[in-house]
C-alpha cells in the first residue's frame, strides 16, 4: 500500500515494479552462485542474464488465476528467458526470494531515512547556535520554572536526533541479512555455500538459522525504530504547538504568502503542519506493534505476518521520510520571536528565582523546611496579587534578618541561570 504522503525516491522504492527487481536480483544472483558451484552452465547463465525480465502487468494476470505472486513472477520471468529458465530458482522456496528481496528493500529505505535524519540535524543545529543566546522561561507542568535559552531547545532536539540515527543505523545492519536455506532453513536442496555467494553479492550477512523465513523480530526492531524516529519528530512539532498558542506565541510554524488558516476565521495562522505530523507518529506507532505481533509465527513459519507487512513497511518507512522532510522545512522557516520571549517570562513577576531565594537562605543558615515556607508565602502573595515577587521580599522583615536588600537584587540576575549553556553546547555538538 502506497502511502499519498510519498516523497518519489522513498515511494518508487515500495513500487511493484521495483519489488520485482529485488526479486529478480535474489534470483540472478543465485543462479550466478549456482553457476560458480558448477550447478548451472556458463551458457545458460549467461542467457539468463541477458534475457531475464519481468512484465507486472503479466504477473498480474498471471496472479488471478494460480493465486501465487512468486510463481507467477517466475512464470513471466521464465516467458522472457526461454528453457533455461529451468535453472531460475533452483532448489529455493519462495521466501528465500522474498525475505532477502525485503532485506534489500529495506536497507534502502534506510539509507534514506538516514539521510534525511542528517538534514533535519543540521538545520536543528543551525537553529540552535542562532538562538543559543536568547533567554526564554523554560516550564514544567506547563508553568514557568526557571530560565533557559531558546537554543537549548534546538540543541535538545539535535541529542534526540543522534540517537535516532544510532538506532537507524543499527537497525540498518539488523535487517542487512539473507538466506537461501529452503523450505524450513535446513539446506536440504541447497549447499550452504550458496547462501554466503548469494548473500556476498547482494552486501547482505547470511541469516545464522532460520526457519521458512527470515525471523521477525529484525523487522520489528526496525519497525520500533521508525516509530521511535516519529516519536522525537512528534515531541518536536508538539512543542512548537505549545509555543505556538495565541497565549505564548514565542515561535510559529511557517506561514506563506496566500496561505490561510481557517474557512470561517480569516485571523487564524494554526500550526497544521506540526498536527498533520503529530498525527501521523500515531500511525507509526500503531505499525510498530503489528510488527511485534509478527514475531510469533506458527512452528518454522505461517502466512499471518506477510498480509501485515505489505502495508505496515512501506506505509511507515514512507511516512518517516515525509515526516523528517517536512519537520526539516518547519524548523528552517519557522518563525520566532524573542522580545515575546522575554514579555512572557516577566509575567510571573520574577517567582522564577524562588529556588535562589532559598537556598540563599539555607546558606544563611536557615533550615531548609523554614526557608520553604517562608519563600512560598511570598511567592503565593505574588502569584495572587499580580505584584513583583522581588518587592514582596525586598519589604519581608524576616527575610531581612538573613539577606540584604543587594543580596536579594543579586540573586534576581537573569544572567546566572545560562552561565552553563556553553558548557552543555559544547557537550552536545562536540
Amino acid at each position: 500500500m502506497i502511502s499519498r504522503y510519498s516523497r518519489p525516491v522513498m515511494g518508487a522504492l515500495w513500487e511493484p515494479e521495483n519489488r520485482y527487481k529485488k526479486w529478480l536480483d535474489v534470483e540472478i544472483a543465485a543462479c550466478e552462485a549456482w553457476a560458480e558451484l558448477g550447478e548451472i552452465p556458463k551458457d545458460a547463465l549467461a542467457i539468463i542474464k541477458e534475457k531475464a525480465a519481468f512484465d507486472t502487468a503479466r504477473i498480474d494476470e498471471i496472479e488471478k488465476t494460480i493465486k501465487h505472486d512468486v510463481i507467477a513472477f517466475l512464470t513471466s520471468v521464465a516467458e522472457f528467458i526461454g528453457p533455461e529458465s529451468r535453472f531460475v530458482h533452483k532448489g529455493l522456496t519462495s521466501s528465500d526470494i522474498v525475505d532477502t528481496a525485503l532485506s534489500l528493500l529495506m536497507r534502502e529505505a534506510a539509507d534514506i531515512i538516514i539521510g534525511d535524519i542528517k538534514e533535519l540535524m543540521e538545520v536543528v543545529k543551525n537553529q540552535a547556535f542562532k538562538y543559543k543566546a536568547v533567554p526564554c522561561i523554560g516550564r514544567s507542568h506547563g508553568v514557568h520554572a526557571e530560565p533557559m535559552t531558546f537554543g537549548l531547545k534546538f540543541t535538545l532536539w539535535y541529542a534526540d536526533l543522534k540517537r535516532c540515527l544510532a538506532r537507524m543505523e543499527n537497525a540498518r545492519k539488523g535487517i542487512s541479512v539473507g538466506k537461501t536455506s529452503g523450505a524450513v532453513g535446513t539446506f536440504s536442496t541447497l549447499p550452504p555455500k550458496l547462501e554466503e555467494i548469494v548473500c556476498a553479492k547482494l552486501g547482505l550477512a547470511p541469516e545464522l538459522i532460520a526457519t521458512q523465513v527470515i525471523q521477525r523480530d529484525r523487522h520489528a526492531e526496525y519497525m520500533t525504530t521508525l516509530a521511535l524516529v516519529a516519536g522525537i519528530v512528534e515531541k518536536m512539532a508538539l512543542e512548537i504547538r505549545h509555543l505556538q498558542r495565541t497565549e505564548v506565541r514565542e515561535a510559529e510554524e511557517p506561514f506563506t504568502a496566500g496561505q490561510k488558516g481557517s474557512s470561517a476565521m480569516p485571523h487564524k495562522r494554526n500550526p497544521v503542519g506540526c498536527e498533520n505530523l503529530v498525527g501521523l507518529s500515531r500511525v507509526v506507532r500503531s505499525n510498530a506493534m503489528a510488527a511485534l505481533e509478527n514475531i510469533a509465527l506458527w512452528h518454522e513459519r505461517d502466512i499471518s505476518h506477510s498480509s501485515v507487512e505489505r502495508i505496515i513497511i512501506p506505509d511507515s518507512a514512507i511516512l518517516v521520510d515525509y515526516m523528517l522532510h517536512r519537520m526539516t522545512g518547519i524548523i528552517k522557516d519557522m518563525h520566532v520571536y524573542p522580545e515575546r520571549m522575554m514579555a512572557n517570562m516577566e509575567k510571573s513577576y520574577g517567582l522564577f528565582n524562588s529556588q535562589r531565594v532559598m537556598l540563599a537562605l539555607i546558606d544563611k543558615g536557615m533550615v531548609r523546611e523554614d526557608a520553604y515556607v517562608m519563600v512560598q508565602k511570598n511567592a503565593m502573595e505574588s502569584w495572587g496579587k499580580g505584584v513583583s515577587f522581588m518587592e514582596l521580599l525586598l519589604a519581608d522583615k524576616d527575610i531581612a534578618k538573613y539577606l540584604s536588600a543587594d543580596e536579594i537584587k543579586a540573586i534576581f540576575d537573569l544572567d546566572y541561570y545560562l552561565r552553563n549553556v556553553d558548557f552543555i553546547f559544547e557537550r552536545v555538538f562536540k
